[in-house]
Parts: structure tokens; sequence; C-alpha cells
């Protein structure tokens, strides 16, 4: 199906203008925290003196600039959520006219340490890291196990959003899993002293120490908003760790505790998509009071984001670079891989002047208004984890274990609010349920960063479609190197430990 819009692009992109990046060294205490030095010796006594610093690392996740840049696409975790699906050829950069993305796309960055994205995503998780080790010191420190439930919460929270940070680095800095392979520096601590890289076993190890840790302290708790992580996203968070060593036994026990308890719910058929013959229906993946999200922020106009965010990136209803020349569609190859009964293939549509062969998400990511270019200080909300994750991987877990009736139960689950028929999946056992699963996880998640860890748990080689404006065609494996990113170049000239990638 092709839509119509009133489509005013030379007047809008005239508006736009390119900003350049300059590079900013690793700060280990970022400004916008309390010192912890300052603090620490209070905070065991009151632990809610750490409440600003906890909120500053939330803020971190979607402010611009927290990975050292002045780019347009320095924007939080959405802006390396969409690195990751490019690098995964799920999304497509469908115009070079801005050219944010296109080094991206092209996959030039992840070849080139001296290009400017590898430091920023660099920069932006060990910003996190140093900024939850500065909570957790002035909590006590790593051994630490605080008698309030305040004091609980916040190192819960803190030893949580460390892992994710070493999560995401070992995924964008590592081609694959390999625990003698030495990866990244640890830091544990609010030091500055630079360290060399440390094995991968290590770095895993504490990831898995922090979330158990997190968990154990998050149980019970409540948290007051979605922004901040809670039992069940740390849980998440675990699973995916386990998931990217290949302990899939975990996997399976830990994301179907998360399905029975979380109170979690998985978007409806009408919510998952806009219908756009009776203007009713889905939510858009742009509220944070979807039952199905787990972990997500509400932003406000008060936030002042704008031109510089994912949904301008990714949102032709957004005044930004979507909707002046620069959109983001489907691959074609997946987009066709969708069944003409499933829901979800209504989430893209062909709009005029946005390309012939490039259907959008206009129906899965759109800000409320649907009028083109019409939000300018974004309101809707970014999707950080939603429970279809878990069923997700649930069933890749299961698959993989053998027990293909967990497996094909958590897919009817999901696809029974997705295609009125879901019996096809009875017939399908080995590597077939296993391929299913993967194909379902990209479909359901497109968009939403989570294509890119998919593709390296599965071991998959993905083929780019025709849509793809640069290497069309091409086939490559998970683990090739274009696929990870560089040890940036700053790294290397300020860190004598590390001199070679």
């Amino acid at each position: 199906m092709k839509m119509k819009f009133k489509y005013y692009l030379g007047l809008a992109a005239a508006a736009l203008t390119m900003v350049g990046c300059s590079e900013e060294f690793l700060d280990t205490e970022p400004t916008e925290f309390v010192s912890s030095s300052q603090i620490a010796e209070y905070s065991e006594a009151n632990p809610g003196l750490q409440a600003a610093n906890v909120s500053g690392i939330y803020a971190t996740m979607y402010e611009t600039g927290t990975g050292g840049t002045t780019g347009h696409d320095d924007y939080g975790q959405k802006g390396y959520d969409l690195y990751s699906d490019m690098l995964s050829s799920d999304v497509v950069l469908a115009g070079l006219t801005y050219g944010w993305y296109s080094d991206i796309s092209r996959m030039q960055v992840t070849q080139d340490y001296t290009i400017q994205d590898n430091y920023q995503v660099w920069r932006y998780y060990y910003r996190i890291v140093f900024a939850a080790n500065n909570v957790i010191d002035g909590l006590g420190g790593n051994d630490a196990m605080p008698e309030s439930d305040a004091g609980k919460l916040y190192l819960g929270q803190a030893k949580a959003m460390r892992a994710y940070a070493y999560f995401y680095l070992s995924q964008f800095f590592a081609e694959e899993y390999d625990p003698a392979q030495p990866i990244l520096p640890i830091y544990t601590e609010p030091v500055t002293e630079a360290k060399g890289l440390s094995p991968t076993s290590e770095v895993f190890d504490l990831m898995i120490s922090d979330l158990n840790q997190a968990i154990e302290l998050l149980d019970g708790s409540s948290v007051a908003a979605l922004q901040e992580v809670d039992k069940a996203v740390a849980q998440g968070l675990l699973a995916y760790v386990y998931g990217a060593m290949g302990e899939y036994e975990e996997v399976q026990t830990i994301t179907e505790d998360v399905i029975n308890t979380s109170g979690h719910s998985i978007l409806s058929a009408e919510e998952v998509v806009y219908d756009m013959e009776t203007g009713t229906g889905g939510g858009g993946l742009n509220t944070v009071n979807n039952n199905s999200w787990m972990w997500g922020v509400d932003l406000t106009s008060d936030q002042g984001l704008n031109l510089i965010s994912w949904w301008g990136q990714f949102d032709i209803f957004t005044y930004s670079y979507a909707y002046v020349g620069d959109p983001k569609s489907i691959d074609l190859g997946l987009y066709n891989a969708i069944p003409d009964n499933d829901v979800r293939k209504n989430q893209f549509q062909v709009v005029d002047g946005f390309g012939e062969n490039h259907p959008l998400p206009i129906n899965k990511f759109y800000a409320t208004g649907r009028t083109l270019g019409g939000q300018r200080y974004i309101d809707t909300d970014y999707v950080y984890m939603r429970i279809e994750e878990m069923y997700l991987l649930h069933a890749e877990a299961a698959a993989k274990n053998g027990d293909e009736e967990s497996a094909k139960n958590a897919l009817t689950t999901l696809l029974s609010e997705r295609m009125d028929d879901t019996s096809y999946l009875d017939g399908l056992s080995g590597q077939a349920l296993e391929d299913e699963v993967y194909l379902q996880t990209r479909i359901e998640l497109w968009g939403e960063g989570k294509s890119y860890l998919a593709m390296k748990r599965n071991k998959a080689t993905i083929t780019r479609a025709s849509n793809h404006l640069t290497d069309a065609g091409a086939e490559i494996p998970y683990n090739d190197d274009r696929l990870t990113f560089e040890i940036p170049l700053s790294e290397i000239q300020n860190n004598p430990n590390i001199n070679e990638q």
C-alpha cells in the first residue's frame, strides 16, 4: 500500500543545518553527577543522597551529547540501537541528504578507528560505568550490603547499570564470545588510572555478579518511574548476558520467571499497529503506558529534545531528518518474509516522496498527531525493553535446549496476537524452529536495537536486500569485523596499556 502526504521537502530541508563533532576525552566524573568523594561519607547514613547520581545515570541514556560529541546521532541508548540495527542490516538508510549514519550504513566506521562514531560508542558506555562506580563507591563499595531499602535500591540499580554498559561494550567491541580474548578494560572503582584489556571471561563474570546482586537487592522493591531498573529489568539484562555466552538453560529459567512474575503483558494485535483505515488502534510504541514495556523513559517537551533524537531520525511525523531526506526503512528481504496475514506487515508502508522500495514504519513508530514533520519537541517516549523480548528469548533458549514444546508455546503465545493462524509452528523442529524464532525476533523487535544482539547469538549470516543504498546483495557473517566497532583512536592515544585493536 502506498500512502500520500503533503510533502514540503525543500522548505523543511532548508531549515536544517549540519553540526560538526568535537572530541572530548573520557570523563570519569561527569559534571552532572555529584562528586563521589563529596558525599560518600554521608551516604551510608542517608542513601537518599545518591538519588541525584542515580537519576543522572538514567538521564545519560536519553540526553544529547552523552557520547562526548555534538553530532546529531549522539543522543544516548537509542542512538546506539539505531547503529546496531543498521549494522545488522534490518534497518535501511533510505536517503543521504544530510549524511548522518552514512558511515555506519556503509560499514566504514567499523573499519577505521579514527572515525568519531567509534569514540562516541566507547565514551557513552564508559561514562555510565564510571557514573555507576561513583554510586557504588558512595554506598560502601562493591562488597557493601546496605541495610536501608533506599540503599539497596540505589546500589542494585547502579550495579545493574554497570552491567548494562559492559554488556553493550562486549557486543559492540568483540566479534563473538571468546572467553580467552582480551576485549575491554574493567573499571569497578571511581579511579582514573588507565587499565589494559581484560579477557572476555572476566568481563562477563563481572556482569553476572553485578546482575545477580542487583536482582537480590531489587527484590521486593518498587521504582518511581519506568526509566529505573527494577528486578525484572535486571533479570532481562542477565538473560541477554547468558544468551551472548550460549548459556541457554540459564536464559530459559530466567525468562520464564520474568514472564510469570513481572506483571507485563504482550501488546495485542490492535495495540501493535495503527489502523489507517479506521484511524484507531496502536500505541505507536510511543508511550510508557504500554503494559508490555518493562523499561523505557517518559519524555516530555520540558526535557527539550527536538531535532537531535531517535524520533527525529526514525519518524517522518517528527520534524527532523527522517522527514526531510534521510528516512529509515525496513530491509526488503525481511519485509517480504512477513506473512500477509501478520498484522505487523501493516506497520510498514511505502509513502509517496520517500522511495518506492522503502516501506517506512509509519504505523509502528509515530508521533501521535501523525502530521508530517508535526512533532517539534519530543513528547513521545523511548522503549528500552519490553516483555515480548522475554518470550522470544525464552523460545530461542528452549529451542536450542531441545525443549521444542516450550519454544513453540512461547512463540504461539506471542504470534496468536500477530496472526490468525499459528498452526504452521506445529511442523517445525530442529534448525527450522530455531530459524523461525530468529526471524520472529527480527520482525517483532524491528527498529528497537535487538536484531544485532540476536544476530550474534544465532551466529547468523545477514544478506542485505536490494533496497540498501550500498552493498546490496552482500552476505556478511555475524563475526565479520565490519560488524564490530574499533577501539577509538583517543583511547589508544591516551591509554598506555592499549596500543592496538
